[in-house]
C-alpha cells in the first residue's frame, strides 16, 4: 500500500485547518446561537423595566449602520467635494468615508451592557464613593413623551463620570457616549464600542470627517438613540463650569424638524465628587512649566498608586473617597424652546443657525450649572479659599459653612447633606481634607495650607457658580 510522506509543518497546518473546519462550522454557530439567545432574554427583561425603550437603530447590525452611512446621500457629496479638492479618485474618497466610519460606529452589545458592564460600574462606582442620587424630577422625566429622543447633558468633573452616570441611568434606558481618542487602546475601545459608545475626534478640522460624524449623530437623534455628552467637551481644569462646545449639539439640533411628532428632551445632569482621582494632574495643566509624568513613568506612578490603596484595604486601613453624586433636572423640550423664540432652525443660514445654537448652549449649560450637587468636601473648601489667611476654630469653622448653606438653599441649591445633619456634613469634608493634607489642625486652629490652595480652589471652585461673588 503506498505511503504519503508529508513534513511536519504541512502535517500541523493541516490539522490545524480541519480543526478550525469543525469550529467554524459547528462550535461558532452554536456559540452565536447562545449570545443571541441571551442577549434577547436580556432584551426582554430589561424592556419590562426601563423607562425609555431601547431604539431598534441600536440593535441594528454594525456593518449596516456602516453601509447606511457609506452610501448616505450627504456624506457622498461631501466625499465626492473632498476628493476635488484633495486631487484623488472618488474610490480614494469614499475609502476613507468607510474608514471613518468603521472608527465611529459602536457595536452594542446589550448582553454586555446590562449584565457586565452595569455591575462592573456599579462595582467600581461604590468601591470608590459613597453614591448618592442628589435630586430628580421624577414626575417631569414621566412626562417626556415616549417618542422623544432623549439627551443627557452633563458637567465633566472626571473620567469616573461615564461609570457614576452610566450606572445611576441604568434604570432609565442605555446611555451612548460621545467619547475622545482618550479610549482607542485594546482592549478598553472594544468594551467602550461594546457599551454603545461613539468614539469622537474632538479637534478635527478635516471637513470629510466631520460630515460622518454629524450624519451619525443625526441618523441616531432621528431614530430615538438616548445619548449622552458633555457640553463643555473636555474635563475641568480648574474646577469650573466651561463653556459649552457647539460641535456636538449642533449636530443633535440640526436636523429636527419641528413639525415631526419626535421631540428633543434635553435632560440636564449635574455632577459632583468629593475627590475628583485626576485632580492633581488636572491642576498642573494650570501651572506653567509645571513637569507631567508620561509613558512609562506615568503608567509606574499610577501602578504605585493602585498598589498602595490595595495595601492599605488588606490592612483594612483603606478609605473610599468620599461622597458622589448625580443630579438629573427637569427635562427641557427642544420644540418648546424653538417654539417660545419662534426659531426655525432649518431656515436659517450657517452664521444665523450658530449663533442660535450657542444661545441654546448657553441655556443647557445654565441648567446644568442649577444641578449641580452641593457635597461637603466642596463646602469646606469653599470657607477656606474664601479667607485663605484665616485660622478657625472647629466651631468657628462650622459658623460659617453654616452661612454659606443658608445662602445656597436660598438660592436653590441642590445641596446633599449625609444623614441630613449639617454639622456631621462639614466633620464629613473637613476629615476628608485634612487626610488629604490640605488642611493642618494646629493645637485646636484649622487653616489653609497654602501650597494647597490651588486644590481647595479646585473643589470650591465646583460650586462657585452656586455663591454670590
Amino acid at each position: 500500500m503506498p505511503q504519503i510522506t508529508l513534513p511536519y509543518w504541512l502535517f500541523a497546518l493541516l490539522v490545524a485547518l480541519a480543526a478550525w473546519s469543525v469550529i467554524a462550522g459547528l462550535f461558532l454557530p452554536s456559540v452565536r446561537w447562545y449570545l443571541r439567545r441571551r442577549a434577547s432574554r436580556t432584551l426582554d427583561e430589561v424592556a419590562a423595566r426601563l423607562k425609555i425603550r431601547i431604539e431598534p437603530f441600536r440593535l441594528t447590525k454594525r456593518q449596516v449602520l456602516v453601509d447606511r452611512l457609506l452610501y448616505d446621500p450627504q456624506v457622498v457629496d461631501a466625499a465626492e467635494a473632498w476628493a476635488a479638492e484633495q486631487g484623488v479618485s472618488r474610490d480614494v474618497a469614499l475609502s476613507k468615508v468607510e474608514e471613518y466610519a468603521r472608527e465611529i460606529v459602536p457595536a452594542f452589545n446589550a448582553y454586555f451592557y446590562f449584565r457586565i458592564g452595569y455591575a462592573l460600574a456599579r462595582g467600581a462606582a461604590k468601591l470608590l464613593y459613597r453614591v448618592r442620587l442628589g435630586s430628580s424630577d421624577e414626575a417631569a422625566l414621566a412626562a417626556i413623551p415616549p417618542k422623544s429622543t432623549v439627551v443627557f447633558l452633563m458637567n465633566h468633573r472626571s473620567n469616573m463620570d461615564y461609570i457614576l452616570v452610566s450606572f445611576l441611568a441604568s434604570e432609565r434606558s442605555a446611555l451612548s457616549y460621545a467619547v475622545g481618542e482618550w479610549a482607542r487602546i485594546w482592549p478598553v475601545e472594544q468594551l467602550v464600542r461594546a457599551t454603545g459608545a461613539y468614539f469622537v475626534r474632538r479637534n478635527s478640522k478635516d471637513p470629510l470627517y466631520r460630515k460622518v460624524l454629524g450624519r451619525y449623530v443625526q441618523m441616531a437623534t432621528q431614530a430615538g438613540v438616548t445619548q449622552a455628552a458633555y457640553p463643555e467637551g473636555r474635563l475641568s481644569r480648574d474646577g469650573k463650569l466651561g463653556t459649552p462646545r457647539l460641535g456636538l449639539l449642533d449636530y443633535i439640533v440640526r436636523g429636527f424638524e419641528p413639525e415631526s411628532e419626535r421631540d428633543v428632551a434635553f435632560i440636564p445632569v449635574g455632577i459632583n465628587y468629593d475627590r475628583v482621582l485626576e485632580d492633581r494632574t488636572l491642576l498642573l495643566d494650570l501651572a506653567p512649566g509645571a513637569k507631567r509624568a508620561k509613558g512609562l513613568e506615568a503608567m509606574e506612578k499610577t501602578l504605585d498608586y493602585v498598589v498602595k490603596n490595595l495595601q492599605l484595604m488588606a490592612l483594612s486601613r483603606w478609605h473610599r473617597f468620599g461622597y458622589a453624586a448625580v443630579s438629573f433636572g427637569a427635562p427641557i423640550s427642544l420644540r418648546q424652546y424653538l417654539d417660545e423664540r419662534s426659531l426655525h432652525l432649518g431656515k436659517l443660514d450657517k452664521e444665523e443657525r450658530f449663533e442660535a445654537v450657542g444661545a441654546l448652549g448657553e441655556h443647557l449649560m445654565a441648567a446644568i450649572a442649577r444641578s449641580v450637587p452641593v457635597l461637603p468636601v466642596a463646602l469646606v473648601a469653599s470657607v477656606f479659599a474664601r479667607q485663605p489667611e484665616r485660622r478657625f476654630t472647629e466651631l468657628e469653622l462650622k459658623a460659617t459653612a453654616a452661612e454659606l448653606l443658608g445662602v445656597l438653599k436660598e438660592r436653590g441649591a441642590c445641596v446633599y447633606l449625609p444623614r441630613r445633619d449639617e454639622d456631621y456634613a462639614v466633620t464629613a469634608g473637613l476629615r476628608v481634607l485634612v487626610m488629604r493634607r490640605a488642611v493642618t489642625d494646629e493645637e485646636g486652629l484649622l487653616r489653609a495650607r497654602p501650597e494647597e490652595l490651588p486644590l481647595l480652589r479646585y473643589y470650591a471652585n465646583s460650586i462657585a457658580h452656586l455663591l454670590p461673588a
